[in-house]
């Protein structure tokens, strides 16, 4: 006989092997951590002997899952910021924590509890993309599981990189580190086409090219993405990064929700996997994934949770159960992607998703003893019937939990053992994750009232000068003709540098506690010479409280002031900010940038098309870090007024909004 580390016996026995074999009193024997037999428990027991002979009466016995795309850290993130849009939801709470905390020690402590997580729930091997990887390949190897390890890149700095290049040397560091390694497959992770250039993405696809290692993507994940990259590219998402030459590498694509049949089958010719993420997808409002077309083409298809802050959990029974549901309720046939098929592709699909097929899966002599133990007698799973072969399938798939996991293998080390984690203390990682949770939400309230910190954490803040003089004056269409006649006139006092057409959209919102500020949402289209537009602009300006001193024509404002380009939609912000209330004013405005005097001065011809009643305004203003050359401007506004004609009109020292706003 046989000496083997450990047996499993007297369980039924789901290989999930090219014929789906299935030995209702089966056993598999484990070697050096490799599937050594596989067949009938009295044929197993009878060629080896073992002095762990593990008992699975009233068990299946079966491939340990593979959960084919995560962010594995995020564990520390569950719950942050829950039923928001994906852009509010990723830029407005994601984004800035992750700015703030992620470091490596966050980074194996949110990995380590992920994979209790899913050890608990019979993973076996996970796909991650996040950053500081090194971290997290290294908290997976000590919690002994397998893991496809992907460095994000993308052209933002992000907690690990102050740019793309950056990480790109972070990834090959790491590529070197760890490939060749037994649990751990080091991987290329441009995050998406939109947060990537077309350098990026061939940078990363040479790199994975150069080490022969993965590249893990997001991919065409919501209908909006897809829209800018047709408006943008003229083409959808994976047709782009087709075009960069993505699929040189062996690439796992992320969700794939909104993909046509042409995008599926360059997929498939290139050879690529996909994950798809029910649950996330569902939570996020991002569609659903055409998993039906995509078998049909001959894709490998995994299955994944997303990470946790989006899902909330890493629960792949839930996950399977809801990937075969949707398959049939999205088609309207009830036996598309059945039982049978679903847990294939939480498994040996997934694996092959993963480039991981020839290692791991199935349960098959000479692949990694991989395997879960998963308990059968429930309530929830009784009875049982022996009619149907495929019976044993949907126990697994439409009855089972990841709480009737009783034991984990991976590699033939046990992590799991009568449902008691053997490799992690989960006791430890709580309280150390519920003391980083206390961290991040005092942030974020302290942050919640500062609407400085939620533009900061936006991106792209700019301060503007300190001090402002300005003056508006209402006009007729006499002085209105005045003031142009003036500033055209040849030889005056006034030189005009450069002047432009435009027409401006803005949004104010307005917050109960005026000491706050507020914050004003731009949309500028700038005309050319023919009356089209030939430029739109986006901006978003958080103005604080002003301490106003009124010169004879003129006021001097002392306040601060921020600027950032807006690069989001005005819903998003309405839903970031949350003011309590709006005032939007639309204007026709001729800019023009002049020097009286040797100094600069902007000068607005403004006419308010809304609100209505509608008038026309003179706006002079200038903006200075000193107090003393605000003090000289506001004494050469007066001049300029007279320059223009203007001396004997009333001057309006009030700003548009509080003009206007009734």
């Amino acid at each position: 006989m046989k000496q083997a580390d450990t047996i499993l016996a007297h369980g039924t026995l789901v290989t999930m092997d090219g014929d789906l074999h299935v030995v209702t009193d089966g056993a598999l024997a484990m070697v050096d951590g490799s599937i050594a037999a596989v067949g009938p428990a009295k044929e197993i027991l009878r060629d080896f002997v073992s002095s762990d002979v593990v008992d699975c009466t009233d068990c299946a016995i079966i491939p340990g899952l593979v959960n084919a795309h995560t962010h594995a850290p995020m564990t520390l993130l569950r719950g942050l910021a829950d039923d928001l849009r994906l852009d509010v939801w990723l830029h407005g709470y994601v984004m800035p924590v992750e700015r703030e905390f992620v470091n490596p020690d966050f980074v194996r402590l949110g990995t380590l509890l992920a994979c209790a997580e899913m050890i608990r729930g019979g993973v076996t091997c996970f796909a991650d993309m996040y950053y500081f990887e090194d971290a997290v390949a290294d908290a997976a190897a000590e919690a002994g599981m397998h893991a496809v390890c992907s460095e994000t890149v993308l052209k933002f700095p992000s907690p690990d990189a102050d740019s793309y290049e950056q990480s790109l040397d972070y990834c090959r560091v790491f590529i070197e580190k760890w490939k060749g390694h037994r649990l751990i497959v080091p991987s290329v992770g441009p995050h998406t086409p939109y947060t990537c250039t077309p350098e990026i993405l061939k940078a990363a696809t040479d790199l994975a090219v150069q080490y022969d290692v993965p590249l893990h993507i997001h991919l065409s994940e919501t209908s909006f993405e897809v829209d800018e990259s047709r408006k943008t590219h003229g083409v959808p998402p994976v047709t782009w990064v087709k075009k960069q030459g993505l699929f040189r590498a062996r690439v796992l694509g992320a969700h794939c929700v909104h993909v046509d049949a042409g995008e599926i089958r360059d997929l498939y010719q290139a050879g690529a996997g996909v994950s798809h993420n029910p649950s996330s997808n569902l939570k996020l409002a991002s569609g659903v994934a055409p998993v039906k077309q995509m078998l049909a083409e001959g894709l490998h298809v995994g299955i994944g949770t997303d990470g946790a802050a989006s899902n909330n959990d890493l629960d792949m029974f839930e996950e399977m159960r809801l990937a075969t549901f949707l398959a049939k309720g999205m088609s309207g046939d009830p036996v598309v992607v059945p039982a049978r098929q679903t847990l294939a592709l939480a498994t040996i699909e997934g694996a092959r998703a993963l480039g991981l097929g020839d290692v791991t899966g199935s349960l098959e002599p000479g692949k990694r003893a991989d395997v879960m133990v998963v308990a059968l007698d429930g309530l929830h799973n009784t009875p049982h019937f022996a009619r149907d072969p495929d019976a044993i399938y949907s126990e697994i798939v439409y009855a089972g939990k990841s709480t009737d996991v009783c034991h984990v293998w991976v590699d033939g080390r046990c992590l799991l053992r009568d449902a008691q984690l053997q490799t992690i203390d989960a006791g430890q990682l709580r309280a150390r994750a519920q003391e980083i949770a206390v961290q991040i939400d005092a942030f974020l309230v302290a942050r919640e009232g500062n609407l400085l910190d939620k533009l900061v954490a936006i991106g792209g803040l700019a301060q503007e000068e300190m001090f402002e003089v300005q003056v508006k004056i209402r006009l007729d269409d006499a002085a209105l003709t005045c003031v142009d006649i003036a500033l055209h006139r040849r030889g005056g006092a006034v030189t005009i540098q450069r002047s432009s057409v435009r027409r401006q959209f803005d949004t104010y919102f307005l917050f109960a506690d005026p000491s706050v500020g507020r914050i004003r949402y731009r949309e500028d289209e700038i005309f050319d010479a023919n009356g089209e537009i030939a430029e739109s602009r986006y901006g978003l300006t958080l103005v604080g409280p002003s301490k106003e001193r009124e010169f004879a024509n003129s006021v001097l404002l002392s306040r601060s002031r921020f600027t950032a380009r807006a690069d989001r939609s005005l819903r998003f912000y309405r839903e970031y900010f949350r003011p309590t209330g709006e005032f939007e004013i639309h204007k026709h405005r001729q800019r023009y940038h002049i020097v009286y005097k040797g100094t600069d001065f902007a000068v607005n011809l403004d006419y308010i098309i809304q609100p209505e009643p509608a008038g026309s305004f003179l706006e002079i203003k200038s903006r200075t870090w000193s107090s003393r050359d605000a003090e000289r401007k506001a004494g050469l506004i007066g001049e300029l007024l007279i320059e223009l004609g203007l001396a004997s009109e009333a001057v309006v020292r009030e700003e548009y909004l509080e003009i206007l706003h009734l």
